[in-house]
């Protein structure tokens, strides 16, 4: 992955699940937020509702993929968060492309809005 470092802390997470946007579907939920730094941070999350450990393992492989093929169209400087679904398992990964082409970029390059009415 060219400009993409992965997220490990959960720290992170939790600031990426607390402050940050999402867009989902039946398939896959993804969470963001800028980092203000000059590359993306991405992390995958499968729970055991998926299935086994081989199924979750297949689940995030098919995730890198999608993310791998349209990784140059993401705006550089965000966190993102990919969560599994439990109907992952019957997908391929031309169907997270184009949920990510089609929704999650739409959704990361509007106008933010500020949620603190009060500053």
């Amino acid at each position: 992955m060219l400009f993409t470092t992965i997220i490990k802390s959960n720290k992170d997470f939790m600031k990426i699940y607390k402050k940050g946007k999402f867009s989902a579907n039946k398939i896959i939920s993804v969470y963001f937020f800028p980092n203000k730094s000059p590359y993306n941070r991405i992390g995958i999350t499968t729970s055991k509702k998926i299935g086994n450990a081989v199924q979750r393992n297949r689940a995030r492989r098919i995730i890198r993929s999608a993310y791998r093929k349209t990784e140059k169209l993401f705006p550089i400087g965000f966190d993102i968060i990919f969560v599994a679904r439990p109907d992952i398992i019957s997908v391929k990964s031309t169907n997270i492309e184009n949920f990510l082409r089609h929704r999650v970029l739409k959704e990361m390059n509007k106008p933010g809005k500020s949620k603190n009415k009060h500053k």
